[in-house]
């Protein structure tokens, strides 16, 4: 398949996605979109992606801004340290900027002398609390940003809180304040996951608290809160 042109609405700024691994996630999150397929595959790295990417680099040319791990995280625990390495070798090849989301900022972290010159990094922050029936197998989210901070004078750092849910205001800027992230986007849960959600009061008090240190992306499923 190779690099799929981006014309979805996570990322305006991101051309293209690029997943080397494919099949069910490890985190196994209750709202992942990708559950929208139905049951997948067993986790699996895919070696053809590597001759696509090729292809796809003589045809489009360098200068891309890519997502990779799109649809299922790279750095997830139960991810082989080969496919990751293997992955980012391939990346390290052209003069693209690649961006690396992640749940799992720690494993993301012993991978950074990895990492390819031209990197954004951005973990998930939905909120400062802990729903492990949600969250499935993921680090918590105070993990999660105790890791990306490491990055801040190193890397551009995003943090996408998607889909939202309810969050205890202090908490929740203190985790992201302490990441300096370059930008920080706000969607909300648009697959009818029943998740616990904020008040319009609450949101709207996070996003004035945001503005005063950083960019706010608001998704356009967030109108449904506001």
């Amino acid at each position: 398949m190779g690099l799929i042109e981006s014309k979805g609405n996570m990322y305006s700024w991101v051309t293209h996605t690029w997943n080397t691994i494919k099949g069910e996630c490890p985190h196994g999150c209750t709202y992942c979109y990708m559950k929208r397929w139905g049951k997948q595959k067993a986790v699996r790295f895919v070696d053809k992606e590597l001759l696509e990417f090729d292809k796809d680099m003589v045809k489009i040319g360098e200068g891309q801004i890519i997502f990779v791990g799109s649809s299922c995280d790279l750095f997830a625990e139960d991810i082989p340290y080969d496919w990751i390495k293997r992955t980012l070798n391939q990346c390290k090849k052209y003069d693209n900027t690649y961006l690396f989301q992640t749940k799992n900022v720690i494993r993301l972290w012993d991978f950074h002398p990895l990492l390819p010159e031209k990197t954004k990094v951005c973990t998930t922050i939905e909120t400062n609390r802990w729903y492990p029936e949600i969250m499935g197998r993921c680090p918590k989210p105070d993990e999660r940003s105790g890791y990306l901070a490491r990055f801040k004078d190193l890397i551009d750092c995003f943090i996408t809180i998607e889909p939202i849910m309810d969050f205890d205001l202090e908490d929740m800027i203190l985790l992201i304040r302490m990441c300096h992230p370059t930008k920080v986007n706000i969607g909300a849960d648009s697959k009818y996951n029943h998740l616990p959600e904020p008040s319009k009061e609450k949101l709207l008090a996070l996003i004035e608290e945001l503005q005063k240190f950083t960019v706010i992306d608001q998704k356009r499923n967030l109108k449904r809160l506001l």
